[in-house]
């Protein structure tokens, strides 16, 4: 997962105006990089200027996604990911970037605004905590966490039932488990068996 560009523009009536860019193009060639940046750019003002005001998009070249969202004051905002990047942290960092930028930039300078007259320095920090979005986001950590823990869990009874023991038998020699929680799985284990497909 990598992220390679973040920018922010504005959606002007004729054509979109980069207003302020972050790059990543280090897994470039050295001779590349300054035409890959080029590209990006390129690409991220067309797909701004093809986008509707208040719209989120995501567009799929070869093996990279261009994330954009413009907003309905004319702010927009493109991240340019791999394929592995998951969009609902691209969409939550760009609306960060922009409510951020909206908040340091006046918005007058926004129509004739370029990267060298408009001061925010935000967007390089945030390329750099975003490159691992597990970090990042807590959302995409929480749910990296929890797939871990099943992941933990179902080794643990599969590498239990591999001793010869089953589950069956551990209640039943169980000395902590009262006779209702024993009467309580029992049920439960005739009901689920009924549910179960093998």
């Amino acid at each position: 997962m990598r992220l390679y560009s973040l920018s922010v523009l504005y959606k002007g009536d004729a054509k979109a105006v980069l207003l302020k860019a972050a790059y990543d193009v280090s897994s470039f060639s050295f001779f590349q990089r300054s035409s890959v940046q080029e590209f990006m750019t390129f690409t991220s003002q067309l797909i701004v200027e093809r986008s509707s005001k208040g719209s989120r998009a995501s567009v799929k070249e070869q093996e990279y996604l261009c994330h954009v969202y413009v907003r309905n004051d004319s702010l927009a905002g493109v991240v340019i990911a791999d394929s592995e990047y998951p969009s609902r942290v691209a969409f939550t960092l760009l609306e960060k970037v922009l409510d951020e930028f909206s908040k340091q930039v006046d918005r007058i300078d926004w129509p004739v605004g370029s990267p060298d007259t408009i001061q925010f320095a935000g967007l390089d920090g945030h390329l750099s905590r975003y490159q691992n979005p597990r970090e990042a986001d807590p959302m995409t950590k929480v749910q990296a966490e929890l797939d871990e823990t099943k992941i933990i869990l179902h080794n643990t009874m599969e590498s239990l039932l591999e001793r010869g023991e089953r589950l069956d038998d551990l209640v039943s020699k169980s000395e902590v488990l009262g006779i209702q929680s024993k009467a309580f799985y029992k049920t439960a284990r005739k009901q689920n068996s009924c549910c179960a497909i093998m």
